[in-house]
């Protein structure tokens, strides 16, 4: 099983930074704009469209207020297996954001790791406001 795992400072606090990204329907407006371009809630799950066309369905599998993580299933698509975690930390006036993401088969690392990459360009910046 492949591990990803991404780490960035958010020039925010962590509340603030938790308050955003806990907001599992609004990750394309709140987190990821111009990565995540559409978002559709069918009952518990979010149908997202990425900026490149790919369509994921993700669901929530953990939302745990006390230590700021949000875990989450990608539970239709190429992958046999795909849960990702994204957790805040406060960091000296900022925070650390780490999102780590366990994925089956190996071979579609390269190409999530390069997603993962984009989506923290914009997160870092949605998140810092």
């Amino acid at each position: 099983m492949a591990t990803l795992k991404r780490e960035i400072p958010v020039a925010n606090d962590a509340p603030s930074v938790w308050e955003k990204l806990r907001d599992f329907g609004q990750v394309h407006t709140r987190v990821a704009p111009g990565f995540v371009t559409d978002l559709k809630m069918d009952k518990a799950d979010r149908v997202i469209t990425f900026f490149n066309g790919m369509v994921a369905r993700e669901r929530l599998v953990t939302l745990d207020d006390d230590n700021c993580r949000l875990v989450y299933a990608v539970v239709e698509g190429r992958a046999s297996h795909f849960n990702a975690a994204v957790q805040v930390f406060p960091e000296g006036d900022g925070s650390r954001l780490v999102w780590t993401i366990d994925l089956l088969p190996d071979e579609l690392a390269p190409g999530i790791g390069g997603m993962m990459d984009e989506a923290l360009k914009s997160m870092r910046k949605a998140l810092a406001s």
